[in-house]
């Protein structure tokens, strides 16, 4: 055995100098390979390497997963410190076990594990159970697929102080993931993260135990309806109006949506909502979802669902991502049509929907707040202005931050939350985005419309009318493996050092730096001041269109995804700063969506010539 390690610590070595490997797939690699705790993969790795299988060495090794804005996630695998697997699935509960054990009181050492319906998620939530168990802390699994949302209840409802969903969200079939909530419900805030990482890292020999054993023995716990009946309750005790004359058509995206979206909105009294026949079907292949990809935020995705939701002549159409905590929206047109209805302006429906009907109800305070992120259209600003109560929007990307403002706050303050990226909660009852409580809440605001002889997109328009055309588009550069993330770097780097100074017609005047904490004027990149607030890897610029009758502020913001091998860019178009728009909103809404379109393109073009 000794002179088959070494011939393959060689074969490594040798890899590495003609650059099949990297040097930090290599350094991963020799670790597996020299390293009592992966002895069981020594086989295997022996195997690979004798066969010359280099590419799959490297996207196996070329990083360790890190913990990003929702835990680990990645493209599952057979092995490796870059892909989700039973080695890194194990190590990453044994290290939550671990951070469990050392700051936790005892009677908080008790954890609930949910999974969605991707390959392998039941397999994974098995084997975390089985290495908490292992640990000595009281685990409770959920007997089958159930919502992301569900299982931040559930870490309030059974008073535990650590919560696991194993999921990759509304990532590609071939990915998972491993994400973590804290005793709040919310998932990890950075501090703790941190802490969680260490652990994991300093990771070696994993204790765990036969699961069927420790289902015996109580160790593990299975749960379901007793916890389902209660989430579910929670969220339609939330409802804000009678009216359920609405026709709808929901599709779940073949993942967890009909445990949660669905039943709610049927227990809340809604009587024709039609669920996607062929898409309800659990399936981690997602075979009936466009290009087996089924994120809602996609416009295909919803476009797939124009052709069944005619045939019942639905008012609107809904769809849940695999894990159920973001959702997707269409609205009928007056000519029979859809319309898609983004994230940042569902947000707006809803912020103004549920702020009016607590004014109604008498039940907005001073102390009563929305809150939203820095890179989410700051439209709410002035909704929230309207209604007299305040906005906290100078938050980071991830819902774990809106979820930590709840806490810091006060959640009975708390009247409404969103992000762009089709995530939204009110209520107390959880920390994280919940496409229930959204889809419970269109459906209700869609029958309030309805009875008016009005639609959702007579009410964006009103909501126009009354603050400001608002408009927003986004960009994402795909950058895979290790060369990809270099290019990503490249692109954060020039950014900074080198930035556009114009941006189509939108001469840039500033631009924040949050990794850096500074301001810094354009178009001489001179620091002009401290930033302060949340840190992390954002910039956002700032600039100017002067146009007759909608003189636009332009903004765009740029950071790399934490959970995704690519860098966003996501671009506003706004009334400016103590202006007013002049021109009605058939014009207003052509000159501003052009200016947003110009600033796109020429944004993706310096992209392109950056990393070319």
């Amino acid at each position: 055995m000794a002179n088959n390690l070494d011939e393959s610590l060689a074969q490594v070595a040798v890899a590495m100098q003609s650059e099949k490997l990297s040097k930090a797939a290599a350094e991963n690699l020799r670790t597996w390979l020299d390293q009592p705790q992966y002895a069981a993969y020594l086989p295997r790795l022996s195997q690979l390497i004798a066969a010359g299988e280099w590419s799959v060495l490297q996207d196996s090794f070329w990083e360790r997963i890190p913990f990003g804005t929702a835990g680990r996630r990645g493209p599952m695998g057979e092995l490796g410190t870059a892909t989700i697997n039973e080695r890194t699935i194990a190590e990453s509960a044994c290290g939550v076990a671990a951070h469990v054990l050392k700051t936790l009181a005892p009677e908080m050492r008790r954890a609930v594990i949910a999974h969605d319906t991707r390959n392998r998620s039941q397999e994974f939530a098995r084997l975390t159970a089985s290495v908490f168990a292992a640990h000595g802390i009281k685990t409770y699994l959920f007997l089958s697929h159930r919502a992301s949302p569900e299982l931040s209840f559930a870490v309030r409802y059974l008073r535990c102080g650590v919560g696991i969903v194993i999921s990759a969200s509304h990532n590609p079939p071939a990915d998972n993931g491993f994400k973590v909530f804290a005793a709040t419900g919310g998932q990890v805030l950075d501090d703790e993260a941190q802490e969680i990482t260490a652990s994991v890292e300093a990771v070696t020999q994993i204790p765990t135990c036969d699961f069927f054993e420790a289902l015996n023995d109580g160790r593990i716990e299975l749960i379901g309806e007793e916890v389902d009946a209660a989430f579910v309750r929670a969220v339609v005790d939330c409802s804000l109006s009678p009216r359920r004359d609405i026709v709808a058509f929901f599709s779940p995206c073949h993942g967890v949506g009909e445990t949660s979206v669905f039943r709610a909105a049927c227990e809340a009294g809604f009587k024709n909502v039609t669920i996607h026949p062929a898409q309800r079907l659990p399936d981690g292949n997602f075979p009936f979802a466009p290009d087996r990809f089924p994120n809602p935020e996609r416009k295909v995705v919803l476009e797939a669902l124009y052709a069944p939701a005619k045939q019942i002549n639905a008012d609107l159409i809904l769809a849940s991502d695999p894990d159920a905590d973001r959702i997707g929206l269409a609205a009928r047109t007056p000519d029979g049509g859809y319309s898609i209805i983004n994230g940042n302006r569902t947000g707006m429906l809803l912020t103004d929907y549920v702020l009016s009907r607590l004014r109604t109800s008498g039940k907005l305070t001073p102390q009563t707040f929305v809150a939203s992120t820095l890179v989410s259209s700051p439209m709410i600003v002035p909704i929230a202005r309207s209604y007299g109560v305040r906005c906290i929007r100078n938050l980071m990307t991830g819902f774990k931050y809106i979820g930590g403002a709840m806490d810091a706050e006060g959640a009975e303050h708390f009247a409404f939350g969103f992000e762009e990226s089709i995530g939204f909660l009110a209520g107390a009852y959880a920390r994280d985005k919940d496409a229930t409580i959204a889809g419970l809440y269109l459906l209700e605001l869609a029958a309030e419309l309805k009875a008016s002889g009005k639609t959702l997109l007579d009410r964006l328009d009103e909501l126009f009318v009354e603050h400001g055309y608002f408009c927003d588009g986004q960009l994402a550069k795909t950058c895979t493996g290790e060369s990809g993330r270099a290019q990503i770097q490249k692109i954060s780097a020039m950014l900074r050092s080198s930035p556009p100074t114009t941006i189509g017609p939108a001469r840039l005047t500033r631009v924040e730096d949050y990794k850096q904490q500074e301001v810094r004027s354009l178009p001489d990149n001179r620091v002009v001041g401290p930033l302060g607030g949340p840190a992390g890897d954002l910039l956002i610029f700032d600039g100017v269109v002067e146009r007759p009758g909608a003189t636009t502020d332009v903004r765009f913001a740029a950071r790399p995804s934490g959970t995704e091998p690519k860098i966003k860019f996501y671009m506003f178009a706004h009334p400016a700063d103590g202006s007013h728009d002049q021109l009605p909103l058939p014009e207003l809404k052509k000159a501003r969506e052009e200016v947003l379109m110009s600033v796109q393109n020429a944004l993706s073009k310096w992209i392109d010539s950056t990393v070319a």
